[in-house]
């Protein structure tokens, strides 16, 4: 029952950061699309 806790504790953390990556990877994204726009507006 113990591993089975420290198992599901690990993979929750897991899922926690890899929810903040891509959330951070959407915004690198969507902020390189801005500047993009921002040059062919110029």
């Amino acid at each position: 029952m113990k591993k089975l806790l420290t198992l599901f504790s690990m993979l929750g953390v897991l899922a926690v950061a890899a929810c903040n990556t891509a959330e951070g990877v959407g915004e690198d994204m969507q902020d390189a699309g801005e500047a993009i726009e921002d040059e062919a507006n110029d």
